[in-house]
């Protein structure tokens, strides 16, 4: 099966025959990864963020296509060239009882980019912003520049209530003791690896939704969970292993949901330290660390058969990647496409770098956190093993894999040396993966929050935060197009691979409307 153009910001529909939907109003659902807190702060990761979607509001909302939706705001408008104003929605209440209303706002604006031990913080769309309560249900949100992108960056917050106060901690969110949210379901319990269990909240203030319980089951293998829902052990299932979906569709009771994401699958690469933990000479002696030089990086982006992992690894279910976003998305380089397979061009580029001998390195990734994760950091160090680079392969859980690849190394540095990581833009455009991934670290203003490579480059850095002050759609386009040129273009600062295409399944009267953001939401199911 191959996706193209047309998947994009569509949804593809296969109904088949089967049983019906839970008649208790309880929907189970098998994840292939459950999020590793739910502190809605704790870490800025697609499945803690779908999570928290479920038991917390934002001020504004996103809809299937990433559109801004009314949330715990009804409105929003910029009252000056640098501060917007929020009015909020009277009468909302948390699961606690306690009325909501602008002191949460800044309670939440305070506390949210500043979690202990974050892996990845919520930084990124919240520091260089000042919070100002107005009133009880009016806020305004300041800037020092221009900020255009301001409502889909607050889009990104959950709102949590003041009253939980100041020494609440991440474990407080876990056990349950903070977990009062306003939005659509109420926390029940978390038994990690077991079960996460949620009850319709029947005072949200939104559309309710159709379910009365939810239960989500952890299941990693793809396999088992294409099992449970063929034996009825589960509703629902996201992440439908790409070897699968061509069997899925001839069974009589399953209905599959197909769709593009706004997720890049991209190497990150060890550009700040002389000495990199590892990376050797051949042989295992000390040596300069080779992903320094930007002759290197390209050389392994040239070194890498985007078509083979595609075809091969994937089973056809992704799209190549050149790029932060696939086209068709706001701020995409015309430019720019995927990196031809040129493994004689990679190895002159090593030879022109010095280092036409290779060198050993070892690339970390997660084993169950993106589709066929593991298999794809093997197929990359296989296709650089070719240019003479010796490899070794070392994946793990995401739980430990984040933290280490974040802050596991000395002074909480990140701790690899070449990793597989992914990124879905939650503003759908370049400017939230530029600013994350590819601008200078910089944790007092939220740049580069997860820049593992700690890539640096000053024109990088000026495009980028001229792009998110400029007002004018053409302009800003520009200068995000041009940060993405230079960045991945000429410095190479990270290595794309692939965008995600994902699929979800469920029994026969179970439907879902493909996310570009990845996200599996209870929310989105619904019977017909």
């Amino acid at each position: 099966m191959k996706f193209g153009k047309a998947l994009l910001g569509a949804a593809v529909l296969a109904l088949v025959a089967g049983p019906a939907t839970a008649a208790d109003g309880t929907l189970t659902i098998g994840l292939k990864a459950e999020p590793s807190s739910i502190d809605p702060h704790y870490h800025n990761l697609g499945p803690n963020n779908s999570m928290a979607a479920h038991i917390f509001s934002r001020l504004i909302e996103q809809d299937e296509k990433q559109r801004l939706q009314p949330g715990l705001a009804l409105s929003w408008k910029a009252v000056n060239d640098t501060t917007w104003e929020f009015k909020l929605r009277e009468g909302v209440t948390f699961t606690d009882g306690s009325a909501f209303d602008a002191d949460d706002v800044m309670f939440t604006a305070k506390r949210a980019p500043n979690v202990p031990s974050s892996p990845s913080s919520f930084g990124t769309y919240l520091k260089g912003k000042t919070f100002k309560k107005i009133d009880s249900h009016t806020v305004h949100i300041s800037t020092e520049r221009p900020h255009p992108l301001m409502p889909v960056e607050i889009s990104n917050i959950h709102i949590i209530s003041n009253e939980v106060g100041d020494k609440v901690s991440t474990g407080d969110f876990n056990n349950g003791t903070a977990t009062h949210g306003t939005g659509p379901f109420k926390f029940v319990e978390w038994v990690p690896n077991d079960r996460l269990v949620l009850e319709r909240n029947e005072g949200y203030f939104g559309e309710k939704p159709e379910w009365k319980r939810v239960v989500f089951k952890p299941i990693k293998s793809g396999p088992a969970r294409v099992a449970a829902l063929l034996a009825g052990d589960v509703d629902f299932i996201d992440n439908v292993p790409p070897i699968d979906i061509a069997r899925l569709k001839k069974e009589a009771g399953v209905q599959l949901s197909s769709g593009i994401s706004n997720r890049v699958i991209y190497l990150h690469m060890d550009q700040f330290r002389e000495n990199s933990p590892f990376v050797t000479a051949k042989g295992g002696d000390k040596i300069k660390n080779p992903l320094l030089d930007a002759r290197v990086r390209k050389a392994l982006s040239k070194a890498i058969n985007r078509d083979a992992i595609v075809e091969r690894v994937m089973e056809g279910v992704a799209i190549k990647a050149g790029q932060l976003l696939p086209e068709g998305f706001f701020g995409v380089s015309p430019n720019m496409s995927a990196e031809a397979y040129d493994p004689k061009g990679a190895k002159a580029l090593l030879a022109e770098a010095g280092y036409g001998d290779g060198f050993e390195m070892t690339i970390h990734g997660p084993n169950d956190r993106y589709i066929n994760d593991a298999k794809i950091a093997e197929a990359v160090a296989q296709m650089l093993s070719r240019i003479g680079i010796k490899m070794s392969v070392e994946t793990m859980p995401k739980a430990v894999y984040f933290k280490r690849a974040s802050r596991g190394g000395p002074d909480k540095s990140p701790e690899f040396s070449f990793i597989l990581v992914g990124w879905g833009s939650g503003t759908g455009e370049p400017s939230s993966p530029l600013k994350s991934l590819l601008h200078t670290y910089d944790k007092s203003q939220g740049f580069g929050s997860s820049n593992r490579g700690r890539h640096s480059d000053a024109e990088v850095d000026k495009l980028i935060e001229d792009g998110l002050a400029t007002v004018d759609d053409d302009k800003r386009s520009a200068l995000l197009q041009k940060a993405t040129e230079l960045g991945i273009g000429r410095n190479q600062g990270i290595i794309p691979l692939h965008y995600q295409v994902n699929t979800w399944a469920g029994k026969k009267g179970i439907a879902y409307k493909a996310r570009t953001d990845e996200r599996t939401t209870a929310m989105g199911v619904h019977s017909n």
